[in-house]
């Protein structure tokens, strides 16, 4: 059985462990990237016939034009195989992260001033977006309301949903429930890199979308970076990734069993305790021994932790917090005696969850802030799904005569020292004449 490795955090160790987990990236594994290429260049040229073939090919599912949509008989009919109780849940997490990402809703804006300037910013939704929902034992509904909420609530007029079938040619009926309830207009039945294709370049049965978000594994990700540029995407995401700050007041037996929380999700995912505490750090590792003598998914959970899972102590927490902005987590937990004061000095974090009743899983399904994280260590300069990632900011400017003659000196000559002698003649003409005597 796998058990945490328990490491005096040092420079070597962190950059041990950080090396590690960066090797994690699917920019690591250009040998799927040919197949990908292949797989979008064929729905390219082929479109339908070509999603279809692929489908049968790696889904085991025969579709056709008229089935490869899903219809509202079968939403009802996904509705039926749930549980009341679970579609209530469903629900009410749905409505929590809908008035989180309200709260994100930013508006255009104009100013003015008396020398006749008028300065904006329109913000504008785009027309379109796809999301992306894996199928089989990767099937979230979570993600589904993770993607369609906030997509609905910056405007978007059209919201299309692509997931697996399995080989009856159904989709997990807890995806279709999801999309139903988060709003989504259109759900078809086509998943992997063929999937990303035909959102990013259309086909016969699936017009384009303007950007596409959603979750997949490594040809998913590998497609939503060869198609970015045609199409919009949220990122190349990686395995999932969870960091715990703790200290002496940290209950050994949460600590142990969050980090494992992510550890089940694939033998990718890492986990990671940083601690000054030695006692606690020996206390989690017997915790985490215990558990998996417990949990299902054994395997996954165990090839994480031997090859992603450490357990770091300090010497100091400032130590800590240096080794948590340079990881840079997608998930943060933060269980010491003074949770909001460490926070204040985080800089690079996906996610951060404050005390001992803040698990990461709250935030995966219920609390409302988005779950859609920067993962390897791209919590440096990206920001969680949202509301802003569905829309368009566009500047405007307008000036009057007066106000140009004001400056119209300053721009040539910013525009002359550049060597771009047409971007000041455009203003100089405007003025030709004036300064002659």
């Amino acid at each position: 059985m796998a058990r945490m490795r328990i490491m005096k955090l040092t420079k070597d160790t962190r950059s041990e462990a950080l090396e590690a987990l960066l090797g994690r990236s699917p920019s690591g594994y250009s040998e799927y990237e040919q197949t990908v290429r292949e797989i979008i260049d064929d729905v390219r040229a082929r479109g339908d016939q070509a999603v279809f073939a692929l489908e049968e090919k790696f889904d085991h599912c025969v579709l056709t034009k008229d089935t490869i949509r899903v219809s509202r008989e079968e939403i009802e009919e996904a509705y039926a195989s749930l549980s009341p109780e679970f579609v209530e849940v469903i629900r009410r997490a749905a409505a929590n992260i809908r008035a989180y990402h309200e709260k994100q809703v930013t508006q255009s804006w104009i100013t003015t001033t008396e020398e006749g300037t008028i300065l904006g910013q329109k913000v504008t939704p785009i027309a379109s977006s796809g999301c992306y929902v894996p199928g089989g034992r990767a099937a979230y509904p979570s993600s589904v309301l993770m993607n369609v909420i906030p997509a609905k609530v910056a405007g978007v007029e059209r919201i299309v949903i692509t997931t697996p079938p399995g080989a009856d040619g159904k989709p997990a009926p807890g995806t279709l429930v999801a999309a139903d309830i988060a709003g989504a207009d259109e759900i078809y039945k086509v998943g992997g890199a063929q999937a990303i294709a035909a959102l990013a370049y259309g086909t016969q049965s699936i017009p384009r979308v303007d950007k596409i978000t959603g979750p997949g594994n490594i040809f998913v990700a590998l497609a939503k970076k060869a198609c970015f540029g045609v199409t919009g995407i949220d990122s190349v995401a990686g395995p999932s990734e969870i960091l715990v700050l703790a200290d002496h007041t940290a209950n050994a037996r949460y600590v142990a069993a969050d980090l494992l929380s992510q550890a089940e999700h694939d033998p990718m995912a890492s986990a990671i305790l940083l601690t000054t505490d030695q006692a606690l750090a020996d206390r989690v590792a017997e915790e985490i021994d215990r558990f998996i003598e417990q949990l299902p998914r054994t395997d996954i959970i165990c090839q994480s932790i031997e090859h992603y899972g450490y357990i770091f102590v300090g010497e100091t927490l400032d130590e800590l917090i240096e080794a948590a902005n340079t990881i840079a987590s997608e998930h943060l937990e933060i269980i010491t005696e003074n949770a909001f004061e460490v926070m204040t000095k985080i800089r690079n974090a996906g996610a951060i969850f404050l005390g001992s009743y803040s698990s990461e899983p709250l935030g995966d399904y219920y609390a409302g802030p988005n779950h859609i994280l920067p993962t390897n260590g791209t919590a440096r300069f990206f920001s969680p799904l949202g509301v802003d990632a569905f829309v368009k900011k566009t500047s405007i400017i307008s000036y009057s005569r007066d106000a140009l003659r004001r400056v119209h000196t300053d721009i040539e000559l910013f525009a002359e020292n550049e060597g771009l002698y047409a971007h000041a003649n455009s203003i100089r003409v405007r003025f030709e004449g004036e300064n002659k005597m």
